[in-house]
């Protein structure tokens, strides 16, 4: 039986993304994504946690990323799940977790007030986001 690795993320971008290529010429492009949960405590206090999610594209989809994504906005993540493992700069021995993206779709208005996808090229998968012009009855083909 085959497993499944699949990750969703809605949460807004910490910062910036930062976009570098791999030895092979490759883009990739990196950002954090942070989402909130809020719930009651048993004794009725409120609370809210945050967690952070490191979200790398590759490709065609790290270049839209780099190109639209912005601190801030709130996006949609959807990819799957990458343990990473290095030694760090002391000599220590270093784990991390990190969503690999396959699909990133911008889900507020970019800074402006205008749409973030409108005009713009879509994040891979995701159409764009264009008007319809209206149409007549009489220029359809049936």
């Amino acid at each position: 039986m085959a497993g499944m690795n699949k990750m969703l993320l809605i949460g807004n971008v910490g910062a910036d993304p930062e976009m570098r290529y791999t030895p092979n010429g490759n883009p990739v492009t990196t950002f954090r994504v942070a989402t909130s949960r809020r719930y009651t405590t048993a004794e009725g206090e409120q609370r809210e946690e945050t967690e952070w999610f490191r979200v790398s594209a590759w490709n065609r989809l790290a270049e839209t990323c780099n190109q639209y994504v912005t601190k801030g906005m709130k996006v949609y993540v959807e990819g799957r799940l990458k343990s990473d493992e290095w030694v760090g700069q002391d000599g220590e021995k270093r784990f991390g977790m990190e969503i690999t993206a396959n699909d990133v779709r911008f889900l507020d208005r970019a800074p402006g007030g205008e749409p973030a996808a409108e005009g713009q090229p879509a994040a891979e998968g995701q159409p764009a986001a264009v008007e319809a012009e209206p149409s007549d009855a009489e220029d359809l083909p049936w």
